[in-house]
């Protein structure tokens, strides 16, 4: 019997065919989609943007909880400080928040009240907060890029400080620690495997999940070294590992036997991407060198999303773009834990 045929063969994407969701977007990092095909995407003004199938959009800025002894205070810390950067449904439709800016995972209501779920570990801070993914237990695992203080010292090939969490029964234990500079993750669609977007490895490794959420046989799925840094990444239902390869710009999958595919390339060879990478291998890169990059879609691709009633229409988010771009794709994405709730 000969193998299924895999739907992306043959396929790339056509620059040409991509439509754009909302406008006036701040830093759409991570993008969340209902079945409703409503979009909800994160926003460097301090909260979430919910587009609603129509088109129509609003912004939802973080307030304190009314649970907060010290309200106001804590108000002057989301309204300063925050930074919306991965995103998650809990159960009941909240919105689970790994906060770049805060340095902590939080839970806000679709209406903006936030309340800190974890701010420390150990006793000690918890580090640069990425990315948070509920699973089908209804357990949050969590990333931290690094450790470091001022985090773009660890935008370096000789950094190994970051790990992956998770918060099981109201504590945050670490599962699986020295990433260099630990970005998303996804589950497989058995959760037997927990994939790992390292981006200063310009590698995904993946680990083998326990009944007790332990990770093992860590290994590296795909090439070892894509030559570029890889920051969001996600399943469809054929079991290829959609993802993005930031400030390059491109959009590549890798196939259930480790073939990487370049599906989008928005960067096209450009000198200012190779430069990048030639002092990044060096450890010498700028953030003049990676302000110089970025192709003309959506500059700094960030990551993938699969939407629509066929969980076939695929959002590419952005750091530096103000509106989301949207493909059409031959294979529907893999259903993430919220598409069964309620």
């Amino acid at each position: 019997m000969s193998p299924t045929p895999n739907p992306l063969d043959g396929f790339v994407i056509d620059p040409a065919a991509i439509t754009y969701v909302g406008e006036g977007l701040q830093r759409p990092e991570c993008i969340l989609a209902e079945r409703d095909g409503s979009l909800w995407s994160a926003d460097a003004r301090g909260g979430v943007v919910h587009i609603r199938p129509d088109g129509t959009q609003q912004l939802i800025t973080q307030t304190a909880s009314r649970g907060f002894a010290e309200a106001a205070d804590e108000e002057a810390r989301f309204v300063s400080g925050t930074l919306p950067n991965g995103l998650a449904f809990a159960r009941n439709g909240d919105v689970l928040i790994s906060n770049f800016g805060t340095d902590r995972l939080e839970l806000m209501t679709r209406s903006g009240e936030t309340r800190v779920l974890v701010d420390s570990i150990d006793g000690q801070a918890i580090g640069k907060v990425n990315f948070v993914l509920r699973d089908s237990r209804d357990r949050i695992w969590l990333t931290i890029s690094t450790r470091t203080t001022n985090w773009m010292r660890a935008m370096s090939p000789n950094v190994r400080d970051g790990y992956v969490a998770l918060y099981d029964g109201g504590r945050l234990r670490i599962v699986a620690d020295g990433f260099a500079f630990t970005n998303e993750i996804r589950l497989d669609a058995t959760e037997e495997w927990l994939y790992v977007a390292e981006t200063c490895a310009c590698r995904v490794t993946r680990l083998r999940v326990g009944a007790d959420g332990s990770l093992t046989d860590r290994e590296i799925f795909g090439p070892s070294d894509h030559g570029a840094f890889i920051d969001g990444i996600a399943f469809d239902a054929h079991g290829n590992l959609w993802g993005t390869h930031v400030m390059l710009d491109r959009v590549f999958a890798i196939t259930p036997e480790g073939e990487l595919r370049i599906l989008l390339d928005d960067d096209r060879g450009s000198t200012a991407g190779k430069a990048l990478m030639a002092a990044f291998a060096r450890d010498e890169a700028t953030p003049e060198l990676m302000l110089a990059c970025g192709g003309t879609i959506a500059p700094w691709f960030a990551s993938i999303t699969f939407g629509g009633a066929d969980l076939r229409t695929a959002h590419i988010g952005s750091l530096r773009g103000s509106r989301i771009p949207s493909f059409r794709s031959p294979v529907a994405g893999l259903p993430m834990a919220h598409w069964h709730d309620r």
